[in-house]
């Protein structure tokens, strides 16, 4: 049975809404086992004794702030994140799921669990969505702010992995982010990443931001400084056109009343653009599976990601990745 680690400590709103999906998932899946790390007395009390059996608590005394530096964390050995991760790294849990302090996940799960091979930097890969009912991959979001060509053309193999192995897409296509479709186009990063990822029969060649959200291609690779503006953008969006229409619809009765009968429409976009539906953003590229939650996680986005952590191991996404690149 699945181990899944997690860092029941480290969100915004304290335990209960990790310990909450995790009861959640445990309800809907019979195939794995949940280890909850951190405070045992505040994470026996929310767990029913029905699940008792297929949930162990590991202790942890320390909790990393979302204020404090993430080198902090290898010298924090009693932090939830610190023990969970090492759960991992001795093959004692299969993954990981964490909504503490994303730079200490990250860290810690390339310094502790390891790099799979052939791999310089491990990306942290978010979904978005598409008016075409598909997702766009996107990464990387948020790992590395600094890359050089091969971090990119490494992000690229690692995108397609996730998509043929996790999403069942036979042949992704795998765009880089610049500012033009043409090849000309681009900074020195992106002109020397683009000559490396021509060796992948996958990429079709320069993107531009839009084609995130049109379906035009199922991979976008950029350095983790960008993805993270594109990301952070993408949310803002979503939530200001959401507060715009809910602003205009209460304006007059008619728009009101018309709201009512779209009501199903607007529900629909909700799901599409809700964070909570995908749960967490995987790091990509080192020898296990951690996925990385927000901070503001709802037991509902705890749950999701939990199942991303299982759809993640029982996947060969790893062993592609390394196949992948010791061919290329």
């Amino acid at each position: 049975m699945i181990n899944i680690a997690i860092d029941a400590m480290g969100g915004d709103f304290g335990p209960y809404p990790i310990i909450e999906g995790t009861v959640l998932a445990l309800k809907e899946r019979k195939d794995f086992h949940a280890t909850l790390v951190g405070d045992p007395l505040k994470i026996q009390s929310l767990i029913p004794k029905k699940y008792s059996n297929r949930v162990s608590v590991i202790e942890a005394k320390d909790v990393i702030g979302m204020d404090e530096p993430a080198t902090e964390a290898l010298k924090r050995k009693e932090s939830s994140i610190y023990k969970a991760v090492e759960l991992v790294c001795q093959k004692e849990a299969d993954a990981v799921v964490s909504a503490g302090h994303s730079g200490a996940t990250m860290s810690l799960a390339t310094l502790r669990i390891g790099r799979l091979k052939k791999v310089s930097r491990p990306a942290i890969a978010t979904l978005m969505p598409t008016y075409k009912g598909k997702k766009t991959l996107v990464l990387d979001v948020g790992a590395n702010v600094d890359c050089k060509p091969e971090h990119l053309f490494e992000f690229g193999v690692m995108g397609e992995a996730y998509l043929k192995a996790i999403l069942k897409v036979q042949e992704p296509k795998v765009g880089l982010l610049s500012n033009g479709e043409e090849e000309t186009k681009g900074n020195e990063l992106t002109k020397a990443a683009f000559k490396l990822l021509q060796k992948l029969p996958t990429f079709v060649g320069n993107v531009e931001g839009n084609n995130i959200f049109d379906g035009s291609v199922d991979v976008v690779v950029c350095d983790g400084f960008t993805g993270n503006v594109v990301l952070k953008t993408g949310e803002g969006v979503a939530d200001a056109i959401s507060r715009l229409m809910k602003q205009n619809i209460k304006k007059t009765p008619i728009r009101m009343a018309g709201a009512l009968m779209m009501k199903k429409v607007f529900r629909a976009l909700k799901k599409e653009i809700d964070y909570s539906e995908y749960g967490g953003a995987p790091l990509i590229g080192i020898k296990g599976c951690a996925i990385i939650s927000h901070g503001k996680s709802t037991p509902k986005a705890i749950k999701n990601a939990i199942y991303q952590a299982i759809n993640y191991v029982q996947s060969d996404i790893n062993s592609y990745i390394e196949k992948r690149l010791e061919a290329l």
